[in-house]
């Protein structure tokens, strides 16, 4: 079971080689990264490449560890039991599995995805601890203990947000998606959009580089936003000339709202015109 990438993601070999590592040694892949660098997207394509069904739970600041083994409905069960309903007899109708348990349970090793770990609370990552080294966990209402059938492929993202337990780091395999350079970014794009000029693609990288250049902006333009830029111009039939306008009165690229996301950069290219026109 090796993963060297697919027709629809463009994988850096330093990439391939840290999903195999992880597949290896059975430990969860920890990858970080700006967003936009395709993250969460990996967990798809590892998926499709190796024939393994996909789990996706996807963690918000109010996910609590536990949701991910298993919940119990008190609250349901209370009242099917004030409505006489025969179910109350039996407590696992009450309980309702998690991705974890999913996972766990599945006939086919599964890949899991745990996305954006770092928006949960700092606890988050301590609680997965045990299952996650053990592959097994106690179900205490009803007695059972949950065992895997076979150790899932574990991929955990994150935007850096906030640091991780030492504790934590030590049970997985990490890696940085470092941000494309022109070429690979080339790729990406050729992928996407098959047979798409190239000199309008070299004209949109070289704007989309001197953007992310800028001192000062808040928010870089990533991957994902570049496409959108992309697929934006060619419904515009914008073509290379107009992106190649020195004009400083247009110091801002056509159809912005696609790589700019907040005011604060968008007022920082306006001053920059400013002066170039000054």
């Amino acid at each position: 079971m090796r993963f060297s990438g697919t027709k629809t993601y463009i994988a850096t070999e330093d990439l391939k080689v840290a999903v195999n590592a992880a597949i290896v040694l059975e430990r969860p892949l920890l990858v970080k990264g700006e967003p936009g660098t395709g993250k969460t997207v990996l967990a798809e394509e590892i998926a499709k490449a190796v024939g393994a069904p996909l789990l996706t739970w996807h963690i918000k600041s109010t996910t609590k560890a536990q949701q991910g083994l298993y919940e119990y409905d008190a609250v349901s069960r209370l009242r099917d039991s004030q409505l006489g309903d025969a179910r109350v007899s039996d407590i696992a109708n009450y309980i309702k599995r998690g991705k974890l348990w999913d996972a766990f349970t599945s006939t086919e090793r599964p890949v899991l995805l745990i996305d954006e770990i770092d928006k949960a609370d700092i606890e988050f990552p301590n609680d997965l601890l045990l299952e996650l080294d053990r592959m097994e966990f106690h179900v205490y209402e009803t007695g059972e203990t949950v065992r895997a059938k076979q150790r899932p492929i574990v991929l955990i993202t994150s935007n850096n947000e906030k640091e991780l337990p030492d504790a934590f780091l030590r049970r997985c395999f990490f890696h940085y998606i470092k941000f494309p350079d022109a070429e690979t970014m080339r790729d990406i794009v050729e992928v996407h959009f098959p047979g798409i000029k190239k000199r309008l693609v070299e004209e949109a990288l070289r704007i989309f580089f001197e953007v992310r250049d800028v001192p000062g902006l808040k928010k870089k333009p990533s991957t994902s936003e570049l496409l959108d830029w992309l697929k934006l111009l060619l419904n515009e039939d914008i073509g290379p000339e107009t992106l190649r306008e020195r004009d400083p009165r247009k110091i801002i690229p056509p159809l912005h709202g696609a790589l700019l996301k907040n005011e604060q950069d968008v007022h920082l290219f306006e001053r920059l015109a400013f002066l170039s026109r000054r």
